[in-house]
């Protein structure tokens, strides 16, 4: 019985659109123009606790389609998920929200911005896959460069560093 009360248990609870949204400012113009349009994509991820060993974990996925100086169309989305995470180190609950569940939510998200991007009327966004251990491993590095940056002479440098 003790055994059973100290077992990791990780479960996704309920998956979710958080919010959506989608602006055409130059509609119905643009839709004359015969170039592709330039895509821009941004993202970050977030997590939190909600009660004790209940976590809400999030994407935010911004989705910018430019034909010249003009925009086609802004889309952003955030899908987000409960989920319960019990009987696991602190380090390794970080893992769990900063990579696993977002690896659980962005083929949801993925999926709503084709959808939406393609109900405004243009060709299907289909977002590449992300390798978000990368992500996870590339901003513990920025938070550790960050700490030793603000503890040297250099501290009111700001460094950004971007990914290969």
């Amino acid at each position: 019985m003790a055994d059973e009360q100290q077992t990791p248990v990780f479960q996704i609870q309920r998956v979710y659109l958080k919010d959506m949204s989608l602006e055409q400012p130059n509609s119905p113009a643009i839709f004359l123009e015969q170039e592709a349009p330039t895509i821009e994509v941004a993202i970050d991820i977030a997590s939190e606790a909600l009660a004790e060993s209940i976590h809400e974990g999030t994407i935010t996925i911004t989705v910018t389609a430019k034909i010249q100086d003009k925009i086609a169309f802004l889309v952003e989305g955030k899908q987000a998920g409960i989920f319960e995470v019990r009987n696991v180190p602190e380090e390794q609950l970080e893992l769990i929200l900063g990579i696993s569940c977002p690896n659980i939510l962005y083929p949801y998200l993925r999926s709503n911005i084709a959808d939406i991007v393609t109900r405004a009327g243009f060709q299907p966004i289909h977002l590449n896959e992300i390798n978000f251990h990368g992500m996870y491993e590339h901003r513990l590095m920025q938070a550790q460069q960050a700490a030793s940056a603000s503890a040297s002479d250099n501290a009111g440098e700001s460094k950004i560093i971007l990914p290969n």
